[in-house]
Order: C-alpha cells, then sequence, then structure tokens
C-alpha cells in the first residue's frame, strides 16, 4: 500500500507531540481551524500562575505547571489529615513539549485557563514564507 493512500499519512507526517515529565497526564486534544492551531489540555487543580507556555527552539510548545492542586487550599491547616488524592491535579508536576507547524505566528499565541482547561490558540500565518532555496555564488577562490 502507498503511503498517500494509508488513512495515517497525516498522523505521520503531522508535527511530533512530545511527553516531558508526567505527575500529571496532562491530556491533550489538538484541533486546526482555518486560521488557527488549538490546543486544550486538561489541567485540573491548577490555576494561571501554576502554569507557564512558551515557544522554545524557535518553534516548540512547552507547556508546564508546577506545584498545583488540591493540597494548596489547606495549606496550614494541621487538623487536615489527607487519605487519598485522586481526582487529578494533586502536587503533581507536568510538561508538555509540542513542535509547531511551519505556518504559526509564535508572536500571537494566546492562552486561557477556565474550568480546569488550558486552551492555547496558535495563529496560522497566511502570508509565504521566503524560499528556503539560497544561490550560492561559486568563485575560483576560497
Amino acid at each position: 500500500m502507498a503511503l498517500f493512500g494509508d488513512p495515517f499519512r497525516q498522523f505521520l507526517l503531522s508535527p511530533t507531540i512530545y511527553r516531558s515529565s508526567s505527575g500529571s497526564a496532562a491530556l491533550l486534544d489538538w484541533f486546526e481551524s482555518p486560521n488557527s492551531h488549538i490546543f486544550k489540555i486538561n489541567v485540573p487543580g491548577y490555576n494561571k500562575k501554576d502554569i507557564k507556555v512558551q515557544v522554545e527552539d524557535g518553534n516548540v510548545l512547552v507547556v508546564k505547571a508546577e506545584g498545583g492542586g488540591k493540597k494548596d487550599e489547606f495549606h496550614g491547616k494541621e487538623e487536615i489529615v489527607w487519605h487519598g488524592a485522586e481526582r487529578g491535579g494533586g502536587k503533581g508536576d507536568f510538561s508538555r513539549e509540542i513542535e509547531l507547524p511551519e505556518d504559526v505566528k509564535v508572536d500571537q499565541i494566546k492562552a486561557q485557563v477556565k474550568n480546569g482547561v488550558l486552551t492555547i490558540v496558535v495563529p496560522k500565518d497566511a502570508t509565504p514564507k521566503p524560499s528556503k532555496v539560497r544561490n550560492i555564488n561559486i568563485t575560483s577562490k576560497l
């Protein structure tokens, strides 16, 4: 079967999603509209001060969260005894890395946390990219 007829072709040729540390599952949905790429990541128990979103190495979207979770709401109350913490969040940290496509505007990325879901909107760049072909002048001496 040819690669072009394979239903997994788009998956194989799409940008890479990396999982880093795994204190939380940080489940991710990634979909695309005509104008942007949209990422939705489960971040139960974390608020915006716990989460960091940045672009590294030019095109890698990095999402990190540290220290969020239920235990913070009871901090300083010695009479509270924890017997289990399974509802997500907890004290775990997580990190996700996503290699962005070339057709995006990394300087216009927006993010929002609402109801335990982090939504990141990465606008597409409709302007054509300059050619990556560069002519090299050939001389008789180096």
